[in-house]
């Protein structure tokens, strides 16, 4: 069966890059009846925050990358790390290194002098000790023994062939002296004992994967099939940051955009299937393959996410918007108990904007009065405006609350003193929402509701022009 798994840092939030490994990872895992595994890899003790865990499983709730086992924590696991170096260690296939840090920086340096490239000398390899007596009161650390000779070839999933030469590898250190495992050791450890069969991650790992390979081998373990993703850029090549509009994935839920928007996004973030813009994540497991990834770096749009979350937003039920919404309001001081039917609110908005936040900025005015600046008084209450509004008054008590009567009446009422629907429809709109941009005003007051418009139209009579 095939396993598949996401391994995160807890050294910060989800960020795009994470969130788009995780889902190829899930979708592969889906779509060949495996299993997804997520483990949490926080050996880095001084960085690791249990904030940063939160986010991780929170972000992974969000996008629904439900994981079938985990998630699994490594710093829980120190007593079988310790298992596997004590059993390299019998085989002669690791090794103790006494050196101190300042031997291993003047060791550098004498490289970089003589135009070699930095690397471990093996001074601590067990031939090369001789009688060097052990100093005193010095933790080692563990170093795995890297053979000498010979290549780790590979055939990746997403870029193909890759060969590196042992000669280039020199012997990592495996264990740190307080006993906790370094990541490529870690990782490997995790992998075999929990069957994992494919490896989908970022191409930042490539140089990684040789040695890995190489301690798989010496384990006597399988070796995993990898793939590795090309990193993603922004628009002007560069590595994506914050700079570049990316930010953790929860912010994306701050943000106001919806989940299945940012999925359908990072997968075709150097994914494709023939034309296919938008589709569901059934969908998408259908037709996921790793042989449709690109070698190529994917750069990141802001604005064609922004165009998928509003497509995704117009189609969204809107009872569903509204519960998404509510949120957003509040921090408007906005009472949604006390107004219109915020899915009905949303019914009417949501073709007007992009993100659950935009909707929220423009369905204030249903829950809250908004008080039209001076400027937009003068600019659209014309003079007569208090006489046609009182006329509108006296029809807006009596009509059926309908959308088509409540137009009428409004038409009616500009028609009867010459007037052109507009010049009585525009302050209208700014008496009862504060605002010069809405949707229809017959459908805005219909909403409203006609205690809640004569109300405003009340407030605001004095400044009306007779």
């Amino acid at each position: 069966m095939i396993r598949t798994r996401f391994a995160p840092s807890p050294t910060g939030y989800l960020h795009i890059g994470g969130a788009r490994t995780a889902l190829f990872s899930w979708a592969f895992a889906r779509r060949h009846g495996g299993t997804f595994v997520l483990r949490i890899e926080d050996t880095d003790t001084e960085r690791s925050t249990a904030a940063s865990t939160q986010a991780i499983l929170d972000a992974m709730d969000w996008l629904s990358l439900d994981y079938d086992e985990g998630p699994f924590y490594q710093m829980e696991r120190l007593g079988r790390y310790r298992e596997v170096v004590d059993q390299l260690l019998a085989a002669g296939k690791a090794y103790r290194c006494y050196a101190s840090r300042e031997e291993l920086d003047a060791m550098r340096e004498q490289q970089r002098a003589a135009g070699a490239k930095p690397r471990y000398d093996g001074r601590w390899r067990p031939e090369n000790v001789g009688g060097q007596a052990i100093p005193e009161g010095v933790e080692p650390v563990i170093r795995f023994r890297n053979p000498d000779d010979g290549v780790v070839t590979w055939n990746d999933l997403v870029k193909g062939p890759i060969t590196f030469a042992n000669e280039e590898l020199d012997d990592l250190v495996i264990m740190r002296a307080d006993g906790v495992p370094t990541y490529n050791f870690g990782v490997v450890v995790d992998d075999w004992d929990m069957n994992i069969t494919h490896i989908i991650r970022g191409d930042d790992h490539v140089n990684n994967t040789p040695r890995q390979i190489n301690i798989y081998e010496a384990l006597g373990a399988p070796v995993p099939l990898f793939g590795h993703v090309p990193m993603i850029l922004g628009e002007d090549g560069e590595r994506l940051s914050k700079r570049h509009g990316a930010v953790s994935v929860m912010q994306y839920l701050d943000n106001g955009y919806l989940p299945e928007a940012l999925n359908n996004y990072l997968a075709r973030l150097g994914w494709s299937h023939g034309d296919e813009e938008m589709f569901t994540m059934e969908q998408f497991v259908e037709w996921f393959d790793l042989g449709h990834i690109s070698r190529s770096p994917a750069k990141f749009n802001p604005e064609k996410l922004l165009w998928l979350n509003q497509q995704y937003l117009k189609a969204a039920d809107d009872d569903r918007i509204a519960g998404l919404v509510a949120p957003f309001l509040r921090q408007h001081d906005c009472d949604t108990d006390a107004g219109p039917s915020l899915a009905r609110v949303a019914a009417l908005l949501k073709e007007r904007v992009s993100r659950i936040d935009e909707l929220a900025d423009a369905a204030v005015y249903f829950y809250r009065r908004l008080t039209p600046t001076d400027a937009l008084r003068e600019q659209h209450y014309a003079e007569g405006l208090g006489s046609a509004v009182d006329a509108l008054v006296d029809r807006l008590r009596v009509v059926p609350w309908e959308r088509p009567a409540i137009g009428e009446a409004i038409k009616t009422t500009a028609t009867e003193r010459g007037w052109k629907m507009p010049k009585l429809a525009m302050p209208l709109r700014i008496i009862v929402t504060g605002e010069a941009q809405t949707p229809a005003i017959d459908a805005v007051v219909e909403l409203l509701g006609r205690e809640e418009v004569l109300d405003r139209i009340g407030l605001e009579r004095a400044w009306m022009p007779a």
